[in-house]
């Protein structure tokens, strides 16, 4: 018994240090579900990933990046850049749960979980429009100068830029103005990516976006 305890001991000395440090620098592990690319390379399996790191996948393909407190399921289609506790959508989407206030953003657009409760949403990047659909908990969209709360149940549609609004409506903003979100009861779920997310979370909630 007491060399099993010494063992034990010796384990926590060394393991307990290094998970401690790995939560701190924001390095998490990520999965993937078919073709998918970490940094431009092909990855078959479970790897280590840092802030700053790329990860992109196919059409027919999907990642999970798992961190203390926190999950992402990048989507299919989608290139994203891990940065610890946030995830930049480039473009496709990816499905968040944390416990951690973990953040998605996609341009100028920020989803943000409104309190420390264990918080599940979506945010999707596609030409230039983002959609985000608060699945548990409210969220806190922004775009850097207006702030409006996404109540559970309901999702957001956004661009991505100021840029991708017409120069028309550019042209009559002498002031900025709040931006026009397009808020709705999420009350649906559409096909996309269904056979890949349901092969990864059968029993979650559907993650594609949502139509009123």
């Amino acid at each position: 018994m007491n060399i099993v305890r010494d063992v034990l001991c010796w384990m926590m000395i060394v393991f307990v240090p290094a998970s401690l440090m790995a939560a701190d620098s924001g390095v998490a592990m990520v999965r993937p579900y078919g073709t998918s690319w970490l940094n431009g390379t092909a990855v078959e399996q479970s790897s280590t990933i840092f802030p700053g790191d790329l990860v992109q996948t196919s059409s027919a393909s999907a990642m999970k990046i798992r961190s203390s407190g926190s999950s992402v399921t990048v989507l299919p289609d989608s290139l994203v850049k891990f940065e610890g506790g946030a995830v930049s959508v480039e473009h496709g989407g990816v499905k968040l749960a944390t416990s951690k206030s973990m953040f998605a953003r996609a341009g100028i657009v920020t989803a943000t979980p409104a309190s420390s409760a264990w918080t599940e949403f979506e945010l999707t990047d596609v030409d230039g429009t983002v959609q985000i659909v608060a699945l548990k908990g409210d969220l806190q969209i922004s775009d850097g100068s207006w702030t409006t709360t996404l109540s559970e149940g309901q999702q957001a549609t956004q661009k991505d830029s100021d840029e991708t609004q017409s120069k028309k409506d550019q042209a009559k903003k002498k002031k900025r103005i709040k931006p026009a979100y397009i808020v709705v009861a999420a009350v649906g779920a559409s096909a996309t990516a269904g056979a890949v997310y349901l092969a990864l979370e059968s029993t979650s909630t559907a993650i594609s976006p949502v139509t009123p």
